[in-house]
C-alpha cells in the first residue's frame, strides 16, 4: 500500500519535515492497518522535529503520537477489532501519515459519540494530566492545584479530571484574553504570568494551601511555584516550554541561555521543607503496556467530555499547523484532519 507521510529528514527546523510518498507493508500478526482520519498535535512533536526530544528515533523519522481512523486491515492474531471499526490511539512516532500500521494494544474503540477530531485529541494529553494528577500527583479531595498553561489541551483536561476530586484550582497562562475560557471550563481562579506572579499566588490562597502543582512550562515559574508549595505539596513537571524555539529554526545561543539559567532545587532544602518535585515523559508508557492500558482503563472511568478543540487544518495545511502551534497563542486542542 503506498500512503502519505511528513517525515523529518533533517532536525533542527520545521523545515525538516518533508512530505513524500512511501510503502506500508501489510500489518504484523498483532497489528491493525489505520486509515488516519485524524491526527493531534503535542509539543513533543515539535521538540522532536528540533532535536531536542530525548525519545526522538535516531535518523530519519515520521512524528506524531496519536491518531483517529479506521481499521482497513488486520493481522491473523488480532480478534479485539474487525475491518471498518473506527478506533483512536497512541503509537510511538509515526502518526504523521495517512496510513499507519499499529500494534493492537495501542489501539482502542472510538466513543459512540465522539468524531475523528474528538478522537485524535484525547490519549496523550488526557494521559499526561491523568498520570501528573493521580499516580505522581496523589491528589485527594478538595485539595488546592495551580496548573500551569491552563488553556492548553492538558491544562483543560487536568481541570476537568481535578474537579471530579472537588480541588480548588488555579489556572496560569501567558494572556488575559484566556480567562474567559478557563471560566467556562469551570477554573476557580484565573492567573496571567507576570513578574507579580508569587505576590498575586501568595494573595490568592490567603493562608489555603497549594498541595499540587503542574508544571510544563520551566523558568522562574518553575521556582516561583516550588516556594509556594505547602509543606507536604508535590511539584509534578511534564515539560519546559521555555525551551520551544521562537521562531521556525533551532537557536543554540537562546537554548544555551535557557539551560544555563534552568532552576536547580537543593535535595536538602527538599527534605528540611518536605516538598516533593517529580517529573515523567509520558513516552516511557509506551514500553509499559500493562501500566499503559491500566492507566487508560481509569481515565475512561471518569467520563470526560471530548477535548476542546481550538483549531483544525488540513493534511495539506501540515507545516502552518505546527508554526501556529509551536507559537504558543493556541488554546485547547489543535488537530489535522484528512478526508
Amino acid at each position: 500500500m503506498n500512503r502519505e507521510v511528513y517525515r523529518v529528514v533533517k532536525t533542527g527546523s520545521l523545515q525538516g519535515l518533508k512530505r513524500m510518498q512511501e510503502e506500508l507493508p501489510p500489518p504484523g500478526e498483532d497489528e491493525v492497518t489505520i486509515q488516519t482520519k485524524a491526527i493531534g498535535l503535542n509539543f513533543a512533536d515539535v521538540f522532536s522535529i528540533f532535536g531536542l526530544y530525548s525519545a526522538t528515533p535516531k535518523g530519519s523519522f515520521i512524528p506524531g503520537l496519536e491518531y483517529a481512523g479506521v481499521v482497513i486491515a488486520k493481522g491473523k492474531n488480532v480478534k479485539e477489532f474487525k475491518i471498518g471499526d473506527s478506533v483512536y490511539g497512541t503509537t510511538r512516532f509515526g502518526a504523521y501519515s495517512t496510513h499507519l500500521n499499529v500494534g493492537k494494544n495501542y489501539v482502542f474503540p472510538l466513543p459512540k459519540k465522539w468524531n475523528f477530531a474528538q478522537g485524535a485529541a484525547f490519549p496523550v494529553q488526557a494521559l499526561t494530566a491523568y498520570y501528573a494528577l493521580i499516580p505522581l500527583g496523589n491528589l485527594q479531595k478538595s485539595q488546592t492545584v495551580l496548573i500551569h498553561s491552563a488553556a492548553g489541551g492538558v491544562g483543560l483536561l487536568a481541570n476537568r479530571i481535578a474537579k471530579k476530586w472537588n480541588a480548588f484550582t488555579i489556572g496560569l497562562v501567558g494572556d488575559d484574553t484566556k480567562h474567559s475560557l478557563l471560566k467556562e471550563e469551570g477554573y476557580d481562579v484565573c492567573i496571567t504570568r507576570s513578574s507579580s506572579f508569587q505576590q498575586e499566588m501568595k494573595q490568592i490562597l490567603s493562608g489555603k494551601r497549594l498541595d499540587l502543582v503542574l508544571e510544563c512550562t520551566g523558568g522562574r515559574y518553575f521556582q516561583d511555584s516550588y516556594e509556594l508549595l505547602s509543606p507536604m505539596g508535590r511539584l509534578i513537571t511534564y515539560g519546559s516550554a521555555v525551551f520551544t524555539p521562537g521562531s521556525s529554526h533551532r537557536n543554540w545561543f537562546q537554548l544555551a541561555y535557557h539551560y544555563l539559567r534552568r532552576p536547580k532545587i537543593d535535595p536538602l532544602s527538599m527534605i528540611s521543607e518536605n516538598k516533593s518535585v517529580m517529573g515523567f515523559n509520558l513516552i516511557w508508557l509506551w514500553n509499559e503496556i500493562d501500566v499503559l492500558k491500566k492507566h487508560f482503563a481509569s481515565l475512561n472511568e471518569l467520563h470526560l467530555a471530548p477535548q476542546r478543540i481550538g483549531e483544525e487544518f488540513s493534511f495539506d495545511d501540515f507545516n502552518l499547523a505546527l508554526e501556529k502551534f509551536r507559537s504558543g497563542k493556541t488554546i485547547g486542542k489543535v488537530v489535522v484532519t484528512l478526508s
